[in-house]
């Protein structure tokens, strides 16, 4: 007999998982996904630094170079640009499942973990779209760091230091590069490879007990299914839909009606009726403050682990749906002005 050494996947997971919980239904392979998309990411990223020219007379126009002359170039910044907004997605997804299936019961620090990713992606998505250097991005670019201008007290410091100076230009895009690039994919990268190896040490996905148990090699199996699947949804919407690029940024004259970043659109809606500092600093910073707490204020026990809806867990759960329906009619109605 021949034995056959699993391969480097088959030791993401312990030898052998809860039954119903390994199933495709119960995860729909969502952080996999997430983790897949973050790696789409970076290797389409580095190919596109290749080329690309973080100055704000050389960024506009080297994404053309990508896009129109480049072998493939239009495929790769689609697939790049469609990967983090789907990033986006599953990211909130995997969270809405944690919640609603109580995984995060037994493992709240790495919640907390999964915060901090959340924001991360927020933020390397952000970066990205300011990369662009067009009349769109210079709105949210100016709008955002005037929010950080806004604090009370250190603002004006953090606004010096996030734009290189006092207003934005040159410096700014350059350290945007930076942290797009480098600063902030260090610490992503060092976030998921803690929140995974927190998963493991725990036992794996979170289920109830006891229960019945079976070999890795089935979810294994799925999950390079969702992995497949979800790259010819990339691709698949990469050739259907280009990555929008408009005219190159004139900082001297914004014209038009400043439009936010599809993720960010709720805070701009809040900002049409309240003042900057508290709809776009302090609203955020509640929410995310709201989020991180549920699994120790509104449900501190171990009970319902593992279970879709379970009876202890349904004041996090409404609170959750309720900030999520919140920002998503936000919204729309944002998308559809």
């Amino acid at each position: 007999m021949t034995y056959k050494r699993p391969n480097f996947f088959y030791h993401l997971h312990p030898p052998t998982l809860p039954a119903r919980e390994s199933r495709f239904g119960y995860t729909f392979g969502l952080g996999g996904i997430s983790l897949l998309l973050f790696l789409v990411l970076g290797v389409t990223g580095v190919l596109e630094m290749f080329i690309y020219l973080p100055t704000p007379t050389g960024a506009a126009e080297s994404i053309r170079q990508i896009t129109y002359l480049a072998p493939f170039g239009w495929l790769l910044r689609n697939m790049h640009y469609w990967g983090g907004q789907m990033m986006v997605g599953t990211v909130v997804l995997h969270m809405a499942r944690v919640v609603l299936s109580g995984g995060y019961k037994g493992r709240r620090f790495n919640w907390l973990i999964g915060m901090a990713l959340l924001v991360l992606t927020l933020l390397l998505d952000f970066t990205g779209y300011v990369l662009r250097w067009d009349q769109d991005t210079a709105w949210a670019l100016v709008t955002g760091t005037n929010l950080i201008d806004a604090i009370p007290g250190i603002g004006p410091a953090l606004y010096r230091l996030l734009v290189g100076g006092q207003a934005v230009g040159q410096a700014t895009l350059l350290r945007f590069y930076a942290w797009h690039v480098l600063g902030l994919v260090l610490v992503a990268t060092v976030l998921i490879a803690w929140h995974s190896f927190r998963v493991r040490r725990d036992g794996g996905i979170s289920h109830r007990e006891p229960a019945s148990r079976v070999g890795r090699e089935q979810l294994v199996r799925t999950e390079l299914l969702a992995a497949l699947l979800t790259l010819a949804v990339l691709v698949g919407l990469s050739v259907a839909a280009n990555a929008p690029l408009g005219p190159a940024a004139d900082l001297s004259v914004l014209a038009g009606e400043p439009r936010a970043p599809w993720f960010f659109l709720w805070i701009q809606e809040l900002l049409r009726s309240a003042p900057p500092f508290l709809a776009g600093v302090l609203a955020p910073a509640a929410v995310l403050l709201l989020l991180s707490v549920l699994p120790y204020a509104l449900d501190r026990g171990q009970a319902g682990s593992g279970e879709w809806f379970n009876r202890p867990g349904r004041l996090a759960q409404g609170v959750f749906l309720a900030v999520v329906i919140l920002v998503i009619v936000l919204t729309a109605r944002g998308l559809l002005r």
